[in-house]
């Protein structure tokens, strides 16, 4: 493949083109997209906006932001800011409600059997960006499979994503929406059943690495702010057929690859892995954030990685939401969070849109406390149930999501401004700031010292009472 020349990263500047094929179509791809967007795919025609908490909807006003107010300070920082809302393109906008038991039940026109691939890409642009807007979200992101047709070839397959790319450089300067993250999909298509970095064959290894290549640069010509790398696939079905070692090893590899051109492009953005346990694989080498932070460590990338967490890939991995976003604080590999809710009755990734409050308040509260975002938000990585199939439920969807999310970014201030979570914690760990727990951290007693201490004094500690149902009770008075 041409070497492609990558300008600074600006959201202003359009992705270079992959081939001459592409340059000749540059001039087609505007009156192709105008051509083929919808007059209005959506009833609500004005941007969802702040009404205050005590909105009732109306004729004139159906749908208002509650408590979403962009530019309201909390913690002395923009609304807007501690957000940073994305919507992600592939459950939006590219899946049709199929079930494993049913087909199609959304009909998006984009859809439509016999049409023309691009051109439906292209409207499919249109109503997405139309979708951003009307939401005020200021972020978006995607896979390449998700904005444009897979090709005969890669080489092909490229230049339909750097042509939709294309379209989307134009949007994102006409409407200030910026790209959050991209990512590859090395999943969907039949040739990365075995995984992709983690393949017995080397050839699948190279395609992907290649696909990726695109991608990450189109990502930071675009100015996108991260990229994720989600391994669907690599992991394993059975042992019987598998080396794990050597997989392990090919997908160290893989990741240090992608580091070397990280830096080679000038992309100052971060690097993400998506933890999730299993599905579609029986087993997935990225389980939960510890398990990523050991595979980090042993391949030398802990500071050039980190995660990018789901509510209900967490669920799948037998945790809390929570767990998983102070185990990466903790280990310093915090990065971003794909927001979505799991249903605790259910084995599989539900991927709804979140709706319970006390959830969401105890991951704000844990986010904001870890220091909040840098370059990384919060993606609704969540579609609408199958039988919502009127398009303006993409919209409610989505508002009442990010209307929760405010909200409960508003009760982790009060925890946080109020400081009795803080105060008990750091008065249950104080022996640990006296002159015996800094002599024991600090490497200056060994286990005689410490035994010789102990039998000197004749201590015996008693326990301390943990007073979980107090902290319960305290959580819920903030809501």
């Amino acid at each position: 493949m041409p070497t492609q020349k990558t300008p600074k990263a600006s959201s202003k500047a359009a992705p270079k083109a992959a081939s001459k094929p592409a340059a000749q179509a540059k001039s087609k791809v505007k009156a192709a997209a105008a051509a083929t967007a919808p007059s209005s795919y959506f009833s609500l025609q004005e941007p969802v906006r702040f009404a205050g908490p005590k909105w009732k909807p109306t004729e004139r006003q159906p749908l208002a932001y509650r408590w979403y107010d962009p530019e309201r300070l909390v913690l002395g920082k923009r609304m807007a800011d501690h957000l940073r809302f994305a919507v992600c393109y592939w459950h939006s906008f590219v899946w049709q409600g199929t079930d494993p038991f049913g087909g199609d039940t959304f009909n998006r026109p984009w859809h439509a059997a016999g049409g023309d691939p691009m051109q439906q890409a292209f409207a499919k642009a249109d109503v997405a960006f139309d979708l951003f807007t009307k939401l005020n979200a200021p972020y978006f992101t995607f896979h390449d499979r998700d904005i444009a047709p897979e090709g005969a070839t890669l080489k092909e397959s490229n230049l339909n994503v750097r042509r939709v790319g294309e379209v989307f450089a134009r949007k994102m300067d006409e409407t200030g929406v910026k790209l959050l993250w991209g990512t590859a999909n090395l999943f969907s298509n039949r040739r990365f059943m075995s995984g992709a970095a983690t393949n017995p064959d080397p050839e699948v290894f190279a395609y992907g690495a290649a696909q990726v290549k695109n991608v990450m640069e189109m990502t930071h010509e675009l100015g996108g702010e991260n990229y994720v790398l989600w391994g669907g696939r690599e992991g394993y079905e059975t042992l019987l057929n598998t080396d794990m070692k050597r997989e392990l090893d090919q997908l160290g590899r893989f990741f240090q690859l992608v580091v070397e051109h990280k830096h080679k492009i000038g992309f100052k953005g971060m690097l993400l892995i998506e933890p999730k346990p299993a599905e579609p694989t029986k087993h997935q080498y990225d389980f939960d954030t510890a398990t990523v932070y050991g595979f980090l460590k042993r391949y030398g990338l802990e500071k050039e990685v980190a995660v990018n967490l789901e509510q209900n890939h967490a669920l799948l991995a037998g945790h809390s939401f929570e767990h998983e976003i102070v185990t990466a604080q903790s280990l310093g590999i915090f990065g971003s969070i794909d927001m979505n809710r799991g249903d605790e009755l259910l084995g599989w990734d539900t991927d709804q849109f979140p709706n319970n409050l006390p959830q969401m308040a105890l991951a704000m509260y844990y986010i904001v406390k870890g220091g909040g975002f840098t370059s990384g938000g919060l993606n609704f990585d969540a579609k609408i149930r199958r039988q919502s199939i009127d398009p303006d439920d993409l919209i409610i969807g989505h508002a009442g999501a990010m209307d929760l999310c405010a909200r409960a970014l508003l009760v982790a201030e009060q925890m946080i401004a109020d400081g009795a979570l803080d105060k008990f914690v750091a008065d249950r760990y104080a022996g640990w700031n006296g002159a015996l727990g800094k002599s024991i951290l600090n490497g200056k007693r060994s286990l005689d010292d410490l035994a010789a201490w102990v039998h000197k004094g004749d201590v015996e500690p008693q326990p301390r009472s943990g007073k979980q149902e107090w902290l319960e009770a305290l959580v819920n008075s903030y809501l």
